[in-house]
């Protein structure tokens, strides 16, 4: 009885929950704690991806269209989903080895999960061809710890860098010198550890078998992703989204090459169209923006295309859409520097704000700095500082507002033993470009130029390998172009755009300075020649912006016209809206139809207007199921006075679960679900192991999901929860720009 086991629960309370649940039971795997993470639901065709064919062995002839689907999708890092298709396999055939390899590469974040996969493989590879054993090998010999010294275990990412692993592939290749998937494996696990050249003509080996083979265009895109190079990716980056539309990331890769050759409309519909199959993605199947690895990343580069077109509205919209998307103290912490969307949002709203002289958001507090992290506080002083110096001819007194920049400044500068790695790079060029705009209003030109010009050079150089979307919100260059107009100087600033050019290749504020300085050099076609490049640019800019009034006052004619290595649509023209929403926004909640102790059924509309916190328990008899409803339940005051009802659903029959009523006294109105049907709606069962899950989900008033965690374990962050339904209920929804119905 529910009683009963809430007093064993607290005698039990210190023990884990692995202890409470053998393996096999109350929602863990059988296979081990590797396998409580990752897909938990079987797969479905995925159309849109590309195709590849990868024989393997099995005994079931099912699988080898799934290994195929997982094979594509590792090719397009779509992880998730390939891991998700390989467990599949394994559940149709447990003795197919490539199986386990195809999980182990589809884990490569996670070292622990990695290394219990190749083990799993690792076992079986008797029952694999001897080229299959070659492919097992090479992951064995390259990456299990026990196998090789620890030096030369490499730190995993989407390739795995081990020359161990690139001796390995290239012994197949060796062997079996028609296998294309062997090559297309090799030019990855050697991208950047080799020449670019040799990776080159590795792939253009398997383009000329397989013209559309998603993973060659894929890793030519990587391969070529500098500032000097991109140039050669240019076919597979028109290539590669069409023929795997449906992946987020395939749509993605494009806007690299496009957004380092400053073809940013063509950057701006990939990316977009990026956001839009991720969302959509997210909605069809209950995920939200943290489980989705790529989505931040796009989201912040997309703001950036969007800053370069001059659509400063859109740019700040999309950071703001990242930093009001749920927050998960694993996935998505804002206490923390990890790579969640919070931490995106910011690093895409600052770099907007700046760029757009949006002087007073700033110093309002629009970005939401966190405290406690000495990168927010280096980033915060720089912002403000900049934001000081901009608004002087504003504030009522020129002296009080440079004075507020000093301290700023000087704030900045004492937090330069408190940095380390990357962010004292960037403080060196921060503290420089600060004191440099404050001795420049200050009317000390020689200083001022003198540290602009350092932080532009230091900026340069940093910029040529950190172009993805930038890290620094402006190109110094332009800055200290601009002070070199402003000092009557066209000349210098005429260099210095060009300079900016060089790495922000048709960045609109240099397009705009240089115009505008060719004009006061008296070269009136090399004036116009830039102001052309700059409307085609900004054919679609938000009224008012600087760059784009100031030019216009000169009386400049010009039509507008790209000089880009390939002809490029227009981004506002372009049709999008089929892919998926602009925004992100909280989706509806699966379909809720369960029984109650008295046997009513119970929908969600029956609680319309007040959040729902939907928790999915397998029994009574599950001590840490049991010990949540609890810690839970002890709040229910709380959560009351949030207008938010309780839900506890489990197999359990409404019989056993009024019995539990009448003798616990828990606040929960408890459901049942005894053909799991609410449960795999919610996804919360396993499919690969006919496993009830736990799962915790926050419903708001209109019945969408809010927030959801669902595993092998219950969520007992009950201080989180209550935040969570906080937070939501102070978010505005998103409204649709004009490109919403495109």
């Amino acid at each position: 009885m529910l009683v009963v086991a809430l007093a064993v629960a607290v005698a039990l309370v210190v023990a884990s929950p692995q202890a409470q649940a053998p393996p096999g039971s109350y929602g863990h795997s059988e296979h081990g704690v590797a396998f409580d993470e990752g897909p938990r639901q079987r797969p479905w065709p995925i159309q849109g991806i590309g195709t590849t064919s990868f024989p393997i062995t099995t005994k079931v002839p099912e699988v080898q269209a799934w290994f195929d689907q997982g094979n594509t999708l590792l090719h397009s890092f779509w992880y998730y989903e390939a891991e998700r298709a390989f467990r599949w396999c394994a559940k149709l055939d447990p003795d197919c080895a490539m199986a386990y390899w195809g999980m182990a590469r589809a884990c490569v974040r996670n070292r622990e999960r990695y290394d219990a996969m190749v083990r799993q493989a690792v076992a079986r590879k008797a029952n694999a061809s001897p080229r299959e054993r070659m492919y097992i090998e090479a992951i064995e010999k390259a990456t299990v710890p026990d196998l090789v010294v620890s030096a030369d275990v490499p730190q995993l990412g989407w390739n795995g860098i081990s020359d161990r692993l690139v001796d390995g592939v290239q012994k197949i290749v060796l062997a079996y010198p028609d296998d294309l998937e062997a090559k297309a494996w090799l030019a990855l696990a050697g991208m950047f550890n080799h020449n670019r050249y040799g990776v080159e003509l590795i792939l253009r080996e398997v383009l000329a078998k397989e013209p559309d083979h998603p993973g060659a265009h894929h890793y030519r895109i990587h391969n070529w992703d500098t500032l000097d190079l991109g140039v050669q990716a240019l076919s597979s980056a028109a290539r590669y989204g069409e023929i795997a539309s449906a992946i987020g990331h395939a749509n993605h890769m494009p806007g690299h090459t496009y957004g380092k050759l400053g073809m940013w409309h063509e950057a701006a519909i990939s990316l977009d169209a990026a956001t839009r199959v991720e969302k959509a993605y997210m909605r069809d199947r209950l995920l939200l923006p943290f489980h989705d690895w790529n989505y931040g990343h796009n989201r912040n580069y997309l703001s950036e295309a969007q800053s370069q077109l001059g659509m400063a509205e859109a740019a700040i919209a999309g950071a703001r859409d990242l930093l009001n998307a749920p927050l998960d103290k694993k996935y998505n912490d804002p206490d923390k520097t990890g790579p969640g969307t919070f931490r995106q949002g910011i690093a895409t709203l600052r770099r907007a704000l700046v760029r757009f002289e949006r002087w007073r958001e700033i110093l309002d507090g629009a970005i939401p700095w966190r405290a406690d992290l000495i990168d927010d506080q280096v980033w915060k002083h720089y912002c403000e500082a900049l934001a000081h110096v901009g608004l002087r001819t504003l504030d009522g007194s020129l002296d009080r507002s440079l004075d507020r920049a000093e301290a700023s400044v000087l704030a900045l500068r004492q937090l330069e033993n408190k940095t380390s790695g990357e962010l004292l790079a960037w403080h060196a060029i921060m503290w420089r470009e600060a004191q440099g705009g404050l001795h420049l209003a200050r009317g000390e030109t020689t200083d001022g130029l003198r540290l602009l010009a350092e932080a532009a050079e230091k900026e340069l150089e940093r910029r040529k390998d950190d172009n993805d979307p930038p890290t620094y919100p402006r190109s110094v260059y332009d800055v200290l172009g601009e002070a070199y107009l402003d000092l009557q100087s066209p000349g210098a600033a005429r260099g210095a755009f060009e300079k900016s050019l060089t790495v922000l290749r048709n960045g609109a504020m240099a397009l705009s300075g240089l115009a505008r300085a060719h004009h006061a050099l008296g070269d009136r076609a090399a004036a116009e020649s830039a102001y052309a490049r700059l409307l085609h640019l900004s054919s679609h800019a938000d009224p008012g912006l600087r760059w784009l009034t100031v030019p216009q006052g000169l009386g400049l004619t010009a039509v507008p016209r790209d000089d880009s290595p390939a002809p490029q649509r227009s981004y506002a023209d372009t049709t999008l809206l089929p892919l998926g929403p602009e925004r992100w926004e909280p989706f509806a909640a699966p379909e809720l139809s369960a029984l109650d102790s008295a046997g009513q059924k119970v929908t969600l509309p029956d609680f319309e207007g007040k959040n729902v916190l939907l928790v999915f328990y397998l029994s009574d008899a599950c001590l840490h199921c049991v010990s949540q409803l609890q810690a839970i339940g002890a709040r229910a005051s709380d959560f009351a006075s949030r207008n938010t009802v309780l839900l506890a659903i489990s197999d359990d029959a409404p019989e056993k679960n009024a019995s539990s009523e009448k003798l616990g006294k828990l606040p929960w109105r408890l459901l049942s679900d005894t053909d799991y049907g609410n449960a795999r709606r919610y996804q919360a069962y396993d499919d690969f192991e006919a496993l009830a899950l736990h799962a915790t989900i926050l419903l708001d008033g209109k019945g969408r999901v809010r927030w959801a965690r669902v595993g092998g374990d219950p969520f007992t962050d009950i201080d989180f929860l209550l935040q969570e339904i906080d937070r939501a209920g102070k978010l505005p929804l998103p409204a649709s720009s004009a490109l919403g119905s495109r």
